[in-house]
């Protein structure tokens, strides 16, 4: 039997080796790369989001935002029993990904068809439509009504805190003084 020429094909790959030893490296550090575990994720948070028919947690409520913003206003000193009115333009929508496609027609025109993108999964969230961005309405104006509202140092703090949290100008903001 003959025997296998080891030291020919070790001479070949050492040569190999030597040759291509930066290729080698790169590839080497490529594959690290890949197999470092990157952390534990939930389930939730490695899926793309997705709508689904129920209400999200982050849903926008003019009224809860109203009654938040009263509890809070109603703790500044002077102000007494606070109740804020909001206005806002518009409503809340969900801007959602889209695939758009262009051809052009043999009369020299363009044609675009889009379609909305879709994720479909073994999530909790399902499959639905990929949010890409929300947008919420945006306030035009506020009325905050108080007992204390004709005192002119409260009247500056709710101001101040109205805008602060809402974005409105101070000439968007009208404090009066309520019974009480």
């Amino acid at each position: 039997m003959k025997e296998f020429p080891w030291e020919t094909w070790r001479e070949k790959g050492q040569e190999l080796v030597k040759k291509y030893r930066y290729v080698l490296l790169i590839l080497l550090a490529g594959v690290v790369m890949l197999l470092w575990p990157g952390g534990e994720k939930s389930p939730e948070a490695a899926s793309p989001p997705a709508l689904s028919g129920a209400a999200s947690p982050e849903d926008f409520s003019v009224s809860a935002l109203e009654e938040k913003l009263s509890a809070a206003l109603s703790r500044i000193r002077g102000a007494g029993d606070v109740t804020v009115l909001l206005t806002v333009q518009g409503g809340s929508r969900q801007v959602l990904a889209t695939d758009e496609k262009s051809a052009r027609r043999s009369d020299g025109g363009s044609e675009t068809q889009s379609t909305t993108v879709v994720v479909s999964g073994a999530s909790a969230a399902g499959s639905g439509p990929v949010l890409v961005q929300q947008l919420y309405p945006r306030f035009q104006g506020a009325l905050v009504v108080c007992s204390g509202g004709n005192d002119a140092g409260v009247r500056l703090k709710l101001m101040e805190a109205v805008s602060a949290l809402t974005g409105l100008g101070t000439d968007k903001i009208s404090i009066c003084q309520g019974k009480g």
